[in-house]
């Protein structure tokens, strides 16, 4: 089996995650080629495919709150997202289903995108918003929301409780914010709040990723082609009109049918056989 085989079975069986993460190094080879500009050293991302800062702009182009999760600025931002995305991945589907990671991450990057750009237009800055960083923190959160006390090993530290990891992790965050990229710990944090606010939903009963499967189904439903059912010709035969055709077969009363025994007797025996009520009823039946 070659790489390539090998590559196309594990997108095949591997899951939802592992589909996510061929996607975002998928669209990074391909944004390799259109939006990176080697004399400079870094990607230049257009507006209708990233978040921009302008609420105006994202309402023209609103697809762009979720394509940015699958745009990186670089291998290390796109390396560190996957690590952790596949992390988180089997921490969360530990205990929920592939249709609600999948919904967990794209409504959590449409939030976070959202949040970006509200955020930087009140503050009055400019720029553009790309990376799955998160999505992929939104499912670590809700898996820590759900079972924050789970012990995780990691290297070199061994096993540490999961809400230990992630709390140091959103507080780092929180510490840069206003250090340098401003607009990516927003985003950080936007999709930690959506992760815990999903699985306290879920816990009560709401599960939010219907939604991203209803909207998946209808396009699935709207892009697939439909069936044209063949065209059939059906001969039809001219109704011929219904004639009451008379029954073959003869009913006989019970005096025709008395008589008749009485005169085979009379052919077989003989007139003497027959009885005096016999005579009579012949007789009577003569008249």
């Amino acid at each position: 089996m070659t790489i390539i085989d090998d590559l196309k079975l594990q997108y095949k069986i591997g899951g939802v995650a592992n589909r996510l993460i061929y996607w975002n190094v998928g669209v990074f080879l391909v944004s390799l080629l259109f939006f990176y500009h080697y004399k400079e050293g870094y990607f230049v991302f257009p507006t209708w495919i990233s978040v921009s800062s302008n609420p105006q702009e994202v309402l023209y182009f609103p697809y762009t709150v979720l394509t940015y999760a699958f745009l990186h600025s670089g291998f290390w931002h796109l390396f560190f997202n996957m690590m952790v995305l596949n992390f988180s991945s089997r921490l969360f589907l530990t205990f929920f289903t592939q249709k609600q990671f999948l919904g967990l991450y794209i409504l959590s990057a449409i939030f976070a995108g959202i949040t970006f750009s509200l955020s930087y237009f009140l503050l009055h800055l400019n720029s553009n918003l790309v990376g799955a960083s998160a999505a992929v923190m939104a499912i670590l959160v809700a898996a820590t929301t759900y079972q924050p006390l789970m012990e995780v090993r990691l290297l070199l530290l061994g096993n540490v409780k999961l809400w230990n990891l992630t709390a140091v992790i959103l507080i780092l965050d929180a510490m840069q914010i206003m250090i340098e990229n401003t607009g990516g710990h927003i985003a950080h944090l936007a999709g930690a709040l959506f992760g815990f606010i999903y699985i306290k939903l879920l816990v009560n009963g709401t599960d939010l990723s219907t939604i991203v499967t209803r909207v998946l189904d209808f396009f699935v439903t709207l892009f697939q082609p439909k069936k044209k059912t063949p065209f059939k010709r059906v001969h039809v035969n001219p109704k011929k009109p219904v004639t009451k055709s008379q029954s073959k077969i003869v009913v006989k009363d019970k005096t025709q049918q008395q008589i008749d025994e009485i005169l085979d007797k009379i052919s077989q025996s003989g007139y003497d056989s027959l009885t005096a009520d016999e005579k009579e009823f012949l007789f009577k039946a003569g008249k």
